[in-house]
């Protein structure tokens, strides 16, 4: 390692993984840290949307033929809602019928984020160091000082430092001065089981929304094998206010719900029950400031309605990456002033869904609108295709915050 690196990217994660391949791809050099030896478990949904592939297809599109010729691929054509009332309604991901390859998959995190890796590992670009963890990060008059602890313990100087190592970001807590917000932060429970019945013939994944869980879900989203990711996930605030273990719950819902306690007789848990931390993006915080950028859930880009993170955190990479090749162009201009645009560029990009999202979280905390809505969309065709739509256009979705909107469901026969 030089005694001084330019770009430093802390975590390995999809977030980590996009910008340093962003990087090389515009022949930027980078150094990139992760605690971790890969391939490693991560606590996660495992469901891989669209956005994730519309990065990977501006960095490289072949890599998304690899992915689906993978055998821990799943490929999947849409996504259920089950309301308090347990009726459901089935949404495809596209409206078309006849398409040829699907706009999602699920995928265990700790194979599709070995795929970014090994990728990662092919740059000459990119100084990867896996297990090794940055202990240390400060600022010194030109630069920022990095003590790692590896194999070897490391000392150097970087001219910009990038927080892409999680929910526990030591970036965040240090440059950020971030502190946990229950209001804006959701706390996720992650089980593996096999034999679940009645999973979609498509694969759709599943979210269903139980009415002591609201505005959380309990998910079941299918894997290869006959196995599936189920968990549930619920923001802090309400878990505290009403005193949940969701550990417990997850095992209630599968023992007493009586719909779910059915497709669960023959099935079995592989592994633990395992919990996670999930900041969301209900609340855009500051992600930029003198020679630094968070990233992914590092910045609290978990989208509020869905807990989705990855393809969020894959767009912020790129995005941090196409910043500081203009910081370089300028350079080696690592200012506050300068990083700022890309705070402009996660703005322009993620708000408005961001911000529909929050919306949508609110609106579930009441049962009686979620079950109508999801009663009109089975008995209304251009419902279904407007909610639909809702998936793949913000504007669209936008109309879920205009109360006229539900006037016209109303009237909607």
């Amino acid at each position: 390692m030089n005694e001084h690196e330019k770009i430093t990217i802390i975590g390995a994660g999809p977030a980590g993984a996009t910008t340093a391949l962003t990087l090389a791809k515009l022949g930027i050099p980078c150094t990139l840290f992760d605690k971790a030896i890969f391939p490693r478990d991560k606590i996660c949904g495992d469901a891989i949307s669209g956005k994730v592939l519309e990065v990977i297809r501006k960095i490289n599109p072949e890599w998304i033929t690899e992915l689906y010729a993978q055998p821990y691929t799943l490929s999947t054509w849409g996504i259920s809602f089950i309301a308090p009332n347990k009726q459901r309604v089935d949404l495809p991901f596209q409206k078309e019928i006849n398409i040829q390859k699907p706009v999602g998959f699920v995928i265990r995190r700790k194979d599709f984020d070995n795929f970014l890796v090994e990728k990662v590992k092919k740059e000459p670009l990119v100084h990867f160091y896996e297990g090794t963890e940055v202990k240390i990060a400060r600022y010194r008059p030109d630069s920022i000082m990095i003590e790692a602890e590896g194999k070897e313990k490391l000392v150097y100087y970087t001219k910009v430092i990038l927080g892409a190592d999680g929910a526990n970001s030591i970036i965040a807590s240090r440059f950020g001065k971030y502190k946990l917000e229950p209001k804006h932060h959701s706390a996720g429970i992650r089980a593996y089981f096999t034999g679940i019945t009645d999973i979609h013939a498509q694969n759709y994944i599943e979210l269903h929304y139980i009415k002591s869980l609201l505005p959380g879900y309990f998910w079941i989203f299918p894997l290869t094998e006959n196995s599936a990711n189920v968990g549930i996930g619920m923001r802090s605030d309400h878990i505290s206010k009403k005193r949940v273990n969701l550990r417990q719950e997850v095992l209630r819902c599968i023992e007493n719900e009586p719909y779910l306690k059915e497709r669960f007789k023959n099935a079995s848990l592989v592994g633990s029950i395992t919990g996670w931390n999930l900041p969301l993006g209900s609340k855009l915080r500051k992600l930029s400031g003198h020679r630094y950028l968070l990233l992914g859930d590092a910045g609290a880009l978990i989208d509020p309605f869905t807990g989705e993170g990855i393809g969020n955190a894959m767009y912020s990479g790129y995005i941090a990456a196409l910043t500081l090749q203009q910081c370089i162009e300028k350079k080696l201009d690592f200012s506050d002033e300068v990083l700022f645009a890309y705070d402009k560029a996660i703005i322009q990009r993620l708000k408005d869904e961001l911000d529909v999202s929050t919306t949508l979280q609110r609106l579930v905390q009441y049962p009686w609108l979620f079950n109508w809505i999801v009663k009109k969309a089975n008995c209304s065709k251009s419902l279904k295709e407007t909610l639909v739509c809702m998936f793949e256009d913000v504007d669209m979705r936008n109309r879920f915050k205009n109360p006229l909107f539900y006037l016209k469901i109303l009237l909607n026969r």
